[in-house]
This record gives C-alpha cells, structure tokens and sequence, in this order.
C-alpha cells in the first residue's frame, strides 16, 4: 500500500473559447473563457462559484479532444484591494482541489480578503476526468492487504491493480503527468485574465509549482511551495526517506504521549507504548478484526497510523485510537485508515489512491522491481518496523501500462520572480531534506525553515503565516536562512 505525499462537492459549469495564444513551448490553443455558477448547493459550498476549463488532451494535438478542469473559486472579500486570483493544489497527487478548497477556505481568509481563493481538480483527479481502477469492494480487498510471503503473489496484485487502471482509464493514463498539469495550469492563468500566476502549493503541489516555474518563468507572480518535493529522487530514495520519516514521527508521537502527558494510555514510557502498539499489529496480523462487516487488517492499522502521524493535531486521535485497538474495538483506526484512503461512507473511493500511481508512474522513467522494493522493505525493518512495508510500492511503476518521462524531474525556474519554499523540520511525508534540495534546484527560491512536526507548515504556526501572508499579500520575500519555532 502506498504511503501517499499529501491529503482533500461541486458540480461544475462548462466553459466557452475565445482567441488564440502561443504559449513557451510552442503550442497554440485557445484562450477559454469561464462560465462562473454557483457551486450545487451544500452546507459548506454557499458562497463559492465553480466553472469548467477546457483543455487539450494531447498539448501536441491542441485542436484536438478536449477534457474539462473542474474549477471552483471564492472571490475577494476586499474588492477595492483586490490583487488578482490565488491558486491552490493540496497535494497527493490526487488530492481534489475543488473539495479541499470548499471544505478549508476558511483557513485561508487573510489572503481571502484580497485575493480571489480558486483551485481545481487536476486532470485525472474526480471531477476532471477522475480515474477509477477498481470497485469499492475491490479496493477494499486490496487496502487491507498483507505483504505477502511470496513474491509471485505480490507481483500479481500490483498488476491486477495497474490492469484494473488501464482497462478503466487507459485512455488518460498517458496524460495525467506534471508537465500536462503545469500546461492546464497556464491555461487556467490565462482564462483568470491574471497577467502572472499567484500560487500556494503543498506537498505534491510543490512539484506541481516547480515544474510551472521551469515552464512559465516569466509567468510567475508569487509563488510559495510548501512541505517542499525533490523531484530528482528516485522511487526506492522517496520510499526509503518516508519509510523512515514516518518512524521518525512515530517515534515524536510516542515520547509526546508519554512525556507531555499525566497519564499515557498506551504506557508508562515510549518503549512501553511502542510495544504495546507493535503488539496490537502482530495481532491484527495473526488474527484481523472486525468492525461490523470490515475486515481490519495489520495494513488497515498501518494506514491509520499513518494517516494521524501527517498532523500533531490528530496524535490525540490516534491515541484514542491505539488505546481502543488494544481493547480489541478497531472502529477510530479503520475511520483514520478510510480518510486516508479516501474511502466514502457509501463504500466509494475517491479518486486519489488511483491518480497518485498514474501520476508518479508517468512523471518517471524509473522503474524498480517489485523484488527490489520488496528487499528496501527487508533492509528497513529494523530502522522503521512499522513503516517498512510500505516500501513495496516503490515497486508499482515497473508493471505500470505507461511508459514514464523524466521531464518533470528537471526544475530550474531561472528568470521568475522569487519563490518562497517552506519546510518543516520533522516533516514525515516530504522530509526537511527535500525543501533545501528544492531551493537550490529553482535557483530563484528562498527557504523557509519551521521547526516543528507535522506535514505543512501554513496554518499551523504564526511565524510562518505572517511571513507567508507577507509574501503574498506584500511581496515581501524573508530573509534567507530565516527560521520559525
């Protein structure tokens, strides 16, 4: 199962077209217009208007079919102070713009006062012709999965998830890379009527901001990436550097518990709550349990665990959680292990577990054995015994129907505006390492540095909002080397 790089309606109005441009690479398309309506009505949608880009499939064929980008926007409370749009992706790949943004809006409503708040789905993702590879039942079956004793039958689940992928959406398979996304991302620019692209990115969305950058240089306005991806690394070097920053956490989360706390329901010290946690696993693992008709597997345990560990805010969850797993009631670690999935009430998944392969697979042209994977996986047990098995993923690209392109993996922004990236020093999913990597790699960046746990920076500490809200709002750009927390 793989550990993702980040985290998450509406219906949307199609769109018209209007003249033509040329656009750095060469291509001419046409500069669409947007048909803004109301969002469909829900609690949290009032307010918020949505909208359909049309975009090219193919960028080397822009005349020819067409997919729409689900758009949703939240205009400017300040109008007379309006400085343009900002737009937002949260990650994944496969996070949904459109939902993310409605649901957390409002963590964003001092930039909301003078900028216009829009995101998206990007192609591939839910609303902008999301990919499905399996049912509900199916992706049940293969969530809770063990790692297998042999390596033929681990073989033969990866393939039976990528053959489930392009039997259902081959034909997008090809074209839901980084590079596509940055080129829609443009568009969408253009169809604002912005004369540059404001932008907050996390997590994947970092990758996503660097790889506009090298395309658009001239194009960016300001521009801040957030829990910062090294786009040069390689499958196994990504899935070694998680493995070992969600141990990392972990570890953080049980000397918080048992340190900072009078009473510590998992144990007296961090080598007791460990135990009793790698205890609760090795159950699961010998004997699953049950929560109604659910199967609650060591990897469901392991997805909830990971889940919590993105955030410090949902430690006391997970301790919650892990205190009802050792009374035999997995309800809190299957709820946590669901919203990491992005498994529905109703049984659905959304799309993200499905777009995130598509998108790592295409975006690279490495691919690693599942025996490779599997012996990383061999090698971390002992530095990250939870977290190790997640390395088999590394594996899924090499039995993937796509063949991968290195484009994206090469980001030099020289020529564009400076470009704020943030990292966080106990970061578990995008490590700290990765944002200074980043910064060299842009060539026009600044790092900003908070020391602290948890994956993003924005919104979980005031040092860091007001000198991103500075940049944003001011362009004011912080001293290099500056540090928060």
């Amino acid at each position: 199962m793989a550990v993702a790089v980040a985290g998450l309606g509406a219906m949307a109005a199609t769109a018209g077209c209007g003249g033509a441009r040329v656009t750095p690479e060469g291509y001419t398309s046409s500069t669409p217009s947007l048909s803004w309506k109301a969002c469909e009505e829900t609690a949290s949608s009032s307010g918020f208007e949505c909208a359909t880009l049309q975009v090219p499939l193919d960028y080397a064929k822009p005349e020819g079919k067409k997919i729409g980008i689900a758009l949703v926007r939240l205009r400017a409370t300040d109008q007379s102070r309006r400085i343009g749009s900002l737009v937002f992706n949260f990650g994944g790949p496969g996070g949904s713009g459109v939902t993310t943004l409605i649901n957390a809006a409002h963590a964003f409503s001092a930039l909301n006062s003078r900028y216009d708040l829009v995101s998206f789905d990007p192609r591939g993702v839910e609303r902008s012709s999301g990919i499905r590879c399996l049912s509900g039942p199916q992706m049940d079956q293969y969530m809770s999965r063990e790692p297998s004793e042999t390596l033929a039958t681990e073989t033969t689940l990866v393939k039976g998830f990528a053959q489930g992928c392009e039997r259902n959406a081959g034909w997008i398979l090809p074209y839901v890379g980084t590079v596509n996304a940055a080129r829609d991302m443009e568009s969408l620019r253009a169809a604002l009527g912005d004369p540059r692209l404001n932008y907050l990115g996390f997590s994947y969305g970092t990758h996503l901001g660097a790889v506009y950058a090298t395309q658009f240089p001239k194009k960016v306005g300001r521009m801040v990436l957030d829990s910062a991806v090294d786009p040069s690394v390689t499958m196994l070097d990504m899935a070694k550097t998680q493995a070992l920053g969600f141990q990392k956490a972990y570890e953080d989360y049980l000397a918080d518990c048992t340190k900072t706390r009078t009473s510590c329901p998992l144990g007296a010290d961090a080598a007791a709550a460990n135990a009793a946690v790698l205890k609760l696993l090795d159950t699961l693992a010998r004997t699953p349990g049950k929560v109604g008709s659910r199967t609650v597997t060591e990897d469901i345990a392991r997805a909830g665990i990971t889940q919590a560990l993105y955030s410090k805010y949902t430690w006391p969850l997970l301790t919650e959680a892990l205190s009802e797993g050792k009374k035999g009631k997995y309800d809190g670690l299957l709820a946590l292990a669901d919203q990491y999935a992005g498994r529905q009430p109703n049984g659905t998944y959304s799309t993200l577990q499905f777009s995130l392969p598509s998108v790592l697979c295409v975006d690279s042209t490495d691919r690693p054995s599942v025996a490779q994977a599997e012996e990383l996986a061999r090698r971390l047990e002992k530095k990250s015994p939870i977290f190790a098995s997640t390395a088999i993923s590394a594996g899924s690209c090499s039995v993937w129907p796509v063949r991968g392109d290195d484009a994206a993996r090469h980001v030099d922004a020289t020529g564009s505006n400076p470009i704020l990236v943030v990292g966080v020093t106990n970061d578990p999913a995008t490590p700290y390492q990765w944002a200074p990597r980043l910064t060299e790699q842009l060539r026009t960046a600044v790092l900003l540095t908070l020391n602290g746990e948890g994956h993003g920076a924005y919104g979980q500490n005031q040092c860091i909002d007001d000198k991103v809200n500075a940049y944003l709002l001011e362009g004011t750009v912080p001293a290099k080397g500056t540090r928060c927390g």
